[in-house]
């Protein structure tokens, strides 16, 4: 019997684009498959990504592909190639307050309105205006991560980053993650700004700020956001050079940088922001 096949759309981003030579291509795929014959599929069209088959991994509809996961295809769906994202590393589990998180929280809802705020710009971000979005009256402590380019990596100067985003499903993943910290600690406001295209020296490219009744939660929900943030959303950071080159930048920790599913975890590699 002749398996069934639908057209779909693939995306292609950072050195996946590059390889490709394309942004975004029509192909008719296989309707039952996996991730892995998925992208046994699109490699066969574009040999080219062949050189980093090992570590990338696929999304549908805006939604990461585990390994070995059953998939049903359906014409107009949106398949992604995602190479390795630029990150910073994943914190180890911790044992939390549940009293004091319940309390918080309790106190939160009564009074005041909770809010998250996300945003994929090539504007120049702000650090005022992310505070304001998360100050809140009812709050004592706001905490803040700035993340700027530098001008140098193992030797090398560097004089811009150049970031892209899958931005759909980026945005997607970065609400997941306002939730998943909402659900470890009481969180009043939580703002998550991220920079794209050209990002210059001393320019920031990601803003995160976390409003809390007390300094201990927002601190901790800062440095896991951004944590996750640099593990798990699809944005990419190209480094550019003084001497014209440029480097996709491979995370070690980045979950699937090792060949590894998105459940996985790997190690930290010694970058930026």
């Amino acid at each position: 019997m002749t398996e069934r096949e639908v057209s779909v759309t693939v995306l292609f981003f950072a050195g996946a684009r590059e390889l490709a030579g394309i942004e975004r291509a029509t192909l008719t795929l296989t309707a039952t498959t996996t991730p892995e014959q998925l992208l046994s599929q699109v490699v066969r069209s574009f040999g080219e990504l062949e050189k980093i088959r090992g570590s990338v991994i696929v999304s549908l509809n805006q939604e990461y592909c585990a390994p070995g996961q059953d998939l049903v295809l359906s014409t107009g769906d949106e398949v992604a190639i995602i190479p390795p994202i630029s990150g910073g590393k994943k914190p180890p589990p911790k044992d939390y307050n549940s009293f004091l998180l319940w309390l918080n929280l309790l106190t939160n809802k009564a009074r005041y309105l909770t809010m998250d705020h996300i945003k994929l710009t090539q504007e120049v971000l702000s650090v005022d205006e992310v505070t304001r979005l998360v100050t809140d009256p009812g709050c004592g402590a706001v905490s803040l991560f700035v993340g700027t380019t530098r001008d140098n990596f193992q030797g090398q100067t560097v004089v811009r980053l150049e970031y892209e985003a899958y931005q759909e499903m980026a945005e997607k993943e970065m609400l997941k993650l306002c939730k998943s910290a909402r659900e470890k600690w009481a969180l009043q406001h939580i703002a998550i700004y991220h920079r794209l295209g050209v990002v210059p020296v001393t320019e920031s490219s990601v803003i995160i700020a976390v409003s809390s009744v007390h300094r201990r939660e927002s601190l901790e929900a800062v440095s896991f956001l951004i944590d996750e943030l640099k593990a798990n959303v699809p944005i990419w950071k190209k480094e550019i050079y003084n001497n014209g080159s440029g480097d996709w930048k491979k995370n070690k920790e980045c979950q699937w940088a090792n060949g590894k599913g998105p459940e996985a975890e790997t190690k930290v590699d010694s970058e930026e922001t």
